[in-house]
């Protein structure tokens, strides 16, 4: 990780979960990390947990991923205040359940997990690879993806999330064709991870006793990906726990 140091990273969806876990694991790596979500003043709350010499590294800034208008400011204060990104990890992400497919009047919230899981991540991706390329700065991009992302999983009620996955799983193959047709090498990596033990985990999966990673362990695989050589690209890793059944 030492190319990294003081590098800038953005996490989104960093106020719980994978997100939060990131940005603790790239701050105790040196990096200077900008934590964007709704919720902000719980990305604030993290500062608590590092040391105390390292607490100025962390900038939160309030970010819905499924505005763009949103995103493009963000970006440009990012810009602005610290010179660009370096590294994107996109973790934002919904699985708004309790409906089908073909269930009436569900357009607005089959609306609302594209625009978090697919547009979201696409403009996040553009606006950092664009910094990347201005600066000539062979940077990384990592989506966290899903096992659902690669198998439509047996679980009833699954509507709209699997095929928002499944696109970012197209989407990781297309921006790195994009990144070496543009002359550059930039890296982008799909982390696809299985059941995980955070706030959007299924309350069903945990009464059916179904094994659960923990969101350290995606924040630890994301430093993984982020220390290969220059000349690695991981483009998929996936991660389950063991005794996963799908």
């Amino acid at each position: 990780m030492d190319r990294w140091t003081g590098k800038v990273a953005v996490v989104t969806g960093a106020s719980s979960g994978i997100g939060s876990a990131t940005v603790k694991e790239l701050i105790k790596a040196g990096m200077v990390v900008v934590g964007l979500a709704r919720r902000v003043e719980r990305v604030e709350a993290l500062r608590s947990d590092l040391p105390a010499h390292s607490r100025e590294r962390l900038h939160a800034v309030k970010c819905d991923i499924s505005k763009e208008e949103d995103i493009l400011n963000t970006f440009r204060w990012i810009e602005g205040k610290l010179g660009g990104v370096d590294v994107l990890i996109n973790n934002a992400g919904v699985a708004l359940g309790d409906f089908n497919l073909i269930d009436p009047g569900n357009t607005e919230t089959i609306r609302k997990t594209l625009d978090t899981n697919v547009v979201g991540l696409v403009i996040c991706s553009r606006e950092a690879f664009q910094s990347m390329k201005k600066r000539s700065f062979d940077g990384h991009i990592v989506h966290i993806n899903s096992v659902a992302g690669h198998v439509v999983p047996p679980l009833p009620r699954y509507n709209i999330y699997s095929a928002s996955k499944f696109a970012v799983t197209a989407i990781t193959e297309t921006m790195r064709q994009e990144f070496r047709a543009e002359g550059t090498k930039v890296k982008v990596t799909s982390i696809s991870p299985g059941a995980i033990d955070t706030e959007m985990l299924n309350p069903e999966f945990k009464a059916a006793g179904i094994p659960t990673l923990e969101a350290k362990d995606i924040a630890e695989a994301i430093l993984y990906v982020l220390s290969t050589p220059p000349r690695v690209q991981v483009h998929e890793l996936t991660i389950k726990p063991v005794g996963e059944g799908f």
